[in-house]
């Protein structure tokens, strides 16, 4: 099998009606995956790199390209996020819930923190994309990366574009599992993957745009992180950081994992850090990926309200620490 025929089994969700499919890269071996083959109980589609034979596995629709021993690498954070995930009150067995993020949560159990992805989307929805767009005749490639329940992924679907959501998590409420739900409003879903941000399963210069939506903070090393995602980019492209924590100092920071750390160990009877994740940016921490990588970040304020506004001066008044805040981060990719 050619390495092209490949290409149009392994991409955009099985579908002939999608062009320009994605080509999968070896997440063990770095090799171009040129082999495909159904189980012998007919269940379960496998993409197979021939150079070291790790086999990505495609099952209820979601393609698990995540080795064994990087599996075993993220069981302890996952057990951990999923718990405190599920005890939040995260995902919903109504599929109306799905469809309605990120303007409406349904459960009531979360909407302020929805609210800001709201306005996060409406920012990147306004500002950002339109001048992609050019017009609406552009159909963009958009990795998103830490796709949680594949809210963003499912808008930009809607909007006309190809996204392919990457995440750690697969179960069916707030995993990739969950974008079963968005099958009946667009014309084929989007393709899903298990892999982790720092050896993700696609070739070279694939992709428009690589956005982490409230994910970044997740990584263990921002620099492997971003190299990892400009990889999979083409010239010109961009690459955003959505609804990051950002601290004005390292200080800040810090303290807020403290108090988050002691309050999970008394809630939940672990400090929720298996692993090692930045958890938060500052100025010093985006510089140096600016100057490492070429990169030259521009943010986007978007406006969460008058009381998120004011949380900074009611901090000070109460002598307590800074609160975070988010900005949209947003570099053009041009070498």
């Amino acid at each position: 099998m050619t390495i092209a025929s490949s290409a149009r089994i392994s991409g955009l969700a099985m579908s002939s009606n999608v062009s320009n499919q994605l080509l999968i890269r070896c997440p063990c071996c770095l090799a171009i995956v040129t082999e495909q083959s159904r189980s012998r109980d007919n269940q379960a589609e496998q993409l197979l790199c021939t150079s070291c034979l790790f086999q990505i596995v495609q099952r209820d629709g979601i393609w698990d390209a995540l080795p064994l021993e990087r599996a075993a690498h993220y069981a302890a954070f996952i057990a951990d996020y999923e718990k405190i995930r599920a005890a939040e009150g995260r995902g919903s067995r109504n599929p109306e819930f799905y469809l309605a993020l990120p303007d409406r949560d349904l459960s009531k159990r979360n909407q302020p923190q929805w609210n800001i992805r709201s306005r996060t989307y409406q920012c990147l929805a306004s500002r950002v994309l339109p001048p992609m767009e050019q017009g609406g005749s552009t159909r963009l490639a958009v990795l998103d990366l830490g796709a949680g329940n594949c809210w963003l992924s499912y808008r930009l679907a809607l909007r006309g574009h190809r996204p392919a959501a990457v995440d750690l998590l697969l179960n069916p409420f707030d995993g990739l599992g969950a974008a079963d739900h968005y099958q009946r409003r667009v014309p084929y879903l989007f393709p899903r993957y298990r892999a982790e941000l720092n050896r993700l399963p696609f070739a070279d210069r694939q992709f428009d745009i690589a956005i982490f939506n409230a994910s970044f903070h997740y990584s263990e090393d921002y620099g492997r992180t971003i190299a990892e995602a400009l990889r999979c980019l083409r010239r010109p492209g961009k690459i955003i950081i959505a609804d990051t924590p950002w601290y004005s100092c390292q200080q800040s920071g810090e303290a807020m994992l403290r108090e988050r750390r002691t309050f999970f160990a008394a809630k939940y009877g672990f400090a929720s850090n298996a692993l090692p994740s930045l958890e938060f940016l500052t100025d010093e921490r985006l510089e140096v990926l600016q100057e490492s990588f070429g990169l030259r970040w521009n943010f986007l304020d978007p406006d969460y309200g008058m009381q998120w506004r004011l949380r900074p001066l009611l901090a000070k008044l109460r002598r307590r620490r800074e609160p975070s805040r988010f900005r949209i981060y947003v570099a053009e990719v041009t070498q």
